[in-house]
């Protein structure tokens, strides 16, 4: 399988988001839209701040908007 977990950093600290996450697509307005195999979806104004293939972990960072 490839699907990763989401996490939120925040305060220097990775907070978990949502996982199993599937799909990961950029949106207008710095927005992150994201949705697990659950049927899960959440959308964000974030930026990827690192992705970890071998731990199937995306990190991600709020940003202004």
């Amino acid at each position: 399988m490839c699907e990763a977990s989401v996490y939120l950093l925040k305060d220097g600290r990775e907070e978990f988001l949502l996982d199993s996450v599937d799909i990961l697509e950029p949106q207008e307005g710095g927005k992150i839209y994201m949705r697990n195999l659950a049927g899960e979806q959440k959308v964000l104004t974030a930026r990827i701040k690192g992705i970890r293939l071998v731990e199937h972990k995306i990190i991600l960072e709020k940003t202004e908007g």
